[in-house]
């Protein structure tokens, strides 16, 4: 028998909830299909995100915009708002690692989306994000308060600098030249309310050092996109998390030389073998120092030609000019038809599996840049198919897209798994996807602190917008 509770303080936080009354506003209210004082999930399959069996005929309550009680045989509070849930599947919200909320294209679009990424976040069951990269930090900060306050709907926010690197062709990045330049960027960007930085392609292990020190002392953390750095010398400069895996770690590559990113290292990575001595060290000294990874497998898909299946609801989100570039991208893709993107998924997949049996946590993200494919949201459900392809069962999965984003976070007490009394953040899923991966993306309802959006209207009215607001 499968039943857990808070039995002693269920009484209180029922009787506290019901004297609450959800306010919302006029850009939050058309999307607000639940908002209940006290909630019943009845007869759901669970899949709860610590990496176990999935549950039948489970009952879920949430009351305080907390979860208050899991199980078979949980009794459904008087008063509470019941909702049969038979047929359908229920995870934690999904965490996103890598959730830039701008957008690019292979055209040289590049498009800061405050308006359709939040909604298409939430929409897709994504209830937390952390943006990995900013190109322009004052809006994410902003849009964050906005959706803290109620004012627009999406997913909670962990923001993330500016990209710091050395001298290249992108405006919007922070160029650094000298540790002490890096040190500033830090400074003043913590006492602006970022938690996270990320360090990119460019950067050197002097750099890089500085940024982790800097950030350190003014409690923030350091994540990275390498290729001038390789992983283990980001892990003896104090880093906090990589990103993309192993197509991002050049270390392998005998070409490389120090502070330098070498051309041709993804070609070198596609063609390790995983169990040489030299790939299993840099894991296990990344594993010893604990040190999370986040898998983008959604985003190193669309190179490969022909993938994904091509999806009718992507192409309705995109704005029409955006639509072409994307499609434009797409087949050229599948007509130059490079074996080495589809030997670099299936690598990453390999190390992902590797990584997590060596005691590695692995976190996902959709990334949703590089050739437009990818969208928010949509890319996070596609990582859910990507992984088991990869190799791990769903419960492993769903863990990795919740429960580990929120440990990197610092924030597993507070969500990432079904667990009473924690956020009643929940993925409403009409199907099952264990049987039948695809129906990840069949999304009814999102719940984010126990308020209920309806996925189908934040879609729709983000249709034609993705790639210009």
């Amino acid at each position: 028998m499968r039943v857990i509770a808070s039995f002693l303080l269920l009484p209180l936080a029922l009787s506290a909830a019901a004297a609450q009354a959800p306010s919302f506003s006029e850009n939050v209210r058309p999307y607000v299909a639940v908002d209940a004082p006290v909630v019943a999930l009845t007869h759901v399959k669970l899949i709860d995100g610590t990496g176990a069996a999935p549950a039948e005929n489970q009952t879920i309550v949430i009351a305080g915009g907390k979860i208050q009680a899991v199980g078979a045989n949980v009794a459904v509070p008087a008063g509470a708002k019941v909702m049969d849930l038979t047929g359908h599947t229920v995870t934690p919200g999904f965490v996103g690692l890598h959730n830039h909320t701008f957008y690019t294209t292979a055209a040289g679009r590049r498009v800061q989306l405050n308006f359709s990424a939040p909604r298409l976040y939430l929409a897709s069951g994504v209830t937390t994000i952390r943006t990995t990269g900013s190109i322009s930090p004052y809006s994410e900060i902003t849009l964050k308060s906005q959706i803290d306050s109620g004012a627009v709907p999406g997913p909670r926010m962990y923001i993330t600098g500016p990209y710091i690197t050395g001298p290249d062709a992108t405006m919007e990045r922070a160029h650094v030249r000298t540790p002490e330049a890096a040190r500033r960027v830090v400074s003043y960007w913590t006492e602006e309310g970022v938690t996270w930085f990320k360090v990119y392609t460019g950067i050197t292990r002097a750099e890089l050092a500085a940024v982790a020190d800097e950030a350190h002392q003014r409690g923030a953390k350091v994540t990275g996109h390498l290729c001038s750095v390789g992983f283990r010398e980001a892990v003896a400069a104090g880093i906090d998390g990589l990103e993309h895996g192993l197509m991002a770690n050049s270390e392998f590559d005998p070409e490389k030389k120090p502070d330098e990113c070498p051309r041709g290292f993804a070609r070198v990575n596609s063609e390790l073998d995983l169990n040489q001595p030299e790939v299993r060290a840099s894991t296990k000294e990344v594993v010893d120092h604990q040190i999370p990874i986040t898998t983008t497998l959604a985003v190193y898909e669309a190179s490969v030609p022909n993938r994904p299946p091509l999806a009718q609801r992507m192409l309705d989100a995109l704005a029409p000019d955006v639509r072409e570039e994307v499609l434009t991208a797409r087949a050229r893709v599948a007509q130059n038809n490079n074996p080495l993107a589809a030997r670099m998924l299936r690598k990453e997949m390999d190390f992902d599996l590797a990584f997590v049996k060596a005691g590695g946590l692995l976190g996902a993200g959709v990334d949703p840049t590089g050739n437009g494919g990818a969208l928010p949201g949509f890319g996070d459900q596609r990582n859910y198919p990507l992984l088991l392809e990869a190799g791990f069962t769903a419960p492993q999965a769903i863990q990795i897209m919740s429960a580990n984003g929120a440990k990197v976070l610092g924030a597993a007490d507070r969500f990432g798994t079904v667990t009473p009394g924690k956020l009643a953040d929940l993925v409403v899923i009409q199907g099952d996807p264990v049987a039948t991966p695809a129906d990840i993306e069949k999304v009814t309802l999102v719940f984010k602190e126990g308020v209920g959006y309806d996925s189908a209207k934040l879609i729709e009215v983000v249709k034609g917008m993705v790639g210009v607001r």
